[in-house]
């Protein structure tokens, strides 16, 4: 049985229980009228989804359909803007405040229970190999184009996974671990609301994004994760090929597939984060503003 995107959201809350579930908790929650959430919760009674003491069996089966089946972490790249740093270390790996940047992301991902983990790798691989006694269940995916063109070759050769998949860019300072949840309702991307970026941005009309170029103002701000549900990840398998063979792909970010030059296949909604919520380091004047020890 297909949930309504309310019905989803408020089992979720329900699992997750991110507050106390009742029905004003849950209006302020999702940003909806308690009177919308009432309804909700009525329909999902009679459907035997809720009850008195919270979701129920029924309930929990109904979610199943909506679990996230892996996580895809881009990996691959040289991290250039970072050096010194990353002459000998890959961007991924650098440590901050202790902890390398790609272990806050597959702590928040082993949390939510996602077991499937594919890293790809080019830059240093072997240097990932590390990775694996704390994570023994990732597997690795070579990339062999790592330095001959841009990222959508790693997401070229894990074109057929990405049903059902997170995808991340390694090198994020995740510090809201929430984030990465056991389930996804649609295909989305996270964005921060911004008045004004320098950087990747989308637009968005009813929460869906039909937009993205660089620099903009009143806008979303890209953070490089993203959830792809069945659909899009057939569509991904066929359009990525495409894209990256076509003249001058190789030199394509892999988002552009789905965002620019295939967007009329794909209906990607923004799902809103903060800045305090996930940290792009770009710069190694970056890292030494947020760790001092590499102020030297």
């Amino acid at each position: 049985m297909k949930l309504t995107k309310k019905q989803f959201d408020v089992l979720l809350a329900y699992i997750e229980k991110q507050e106390d579930c009742t029905q004003r908790a849950l209006a302020r929650l999702l940003g909806v009228s308690v009177g919308s959430i009432n309804k909700t919760c009525a329909e999902l009674t009679g459907l035997g989804l809720l009850d008195k003491q919270g979701i129920t069996g029924a309930g929990m089966q109904s979610m199943e359909q909506y679990k996230v089946k892996r996580a895809i972490f881009l990996a691959a790249g040289f991290g250039s803007r970072l050096v010194p740093i990353t002459l000998n270390t890959p961007k991924p790996l650098v440590r901050v405040n202790g902890t390398r940047l790609i272990d806050t992301l597959l702590d928040a991902v082993q949390s939510a229970g996602i077991e499937e983990v594919v890293i790809i790798r080019g830059y240093l691989g072997e240097q990932f190999d590390q990775l694996k006694y704390k994570y023994p269940n990732i597997r690795f995916v070579e990339n062999p184009m790592y330095n001959e063109s841009n990222n959508i070759s790693s997401a070229y050769f894990v074109r057929d996974l990405f049903c059902g998949a997170y995808v991340l860019e390694s090198d994020l300072l995740l510090k809201n671990p929430k984030l990465i949840r056991k389930y996804e309702y649609s295909t989305n991307f996270l964005g921060i609301p911004v008045e004004r970026t320098d950087d990747w941005y989308f637009r968005a009309e009813n929460g869906i994004i039909y937009e993205q170029g660089v620099g903009g103002t009143n806008c979303y701000q890209m953070v490089g994760i993203s959830y792809w549900d069945e659909q899009a990840g057939k569509n991904l398998e066929k359009d990525l090929e495409e894209v990256f063979n076509s003249p001058g792909g190789k030199e394509r970010y892999w988002e552009q597939t789905a965002l620019l030059y295939k967007k009329e296949n794909y209906k990607i909604a923004v799902r809103e984060c903060t800045a305090s919520d996930i940290v792009e380091i770009d710069t190694f004047t970056e890292l030494k503003q947020i760790d001092k020890i590499y102020d030297v």
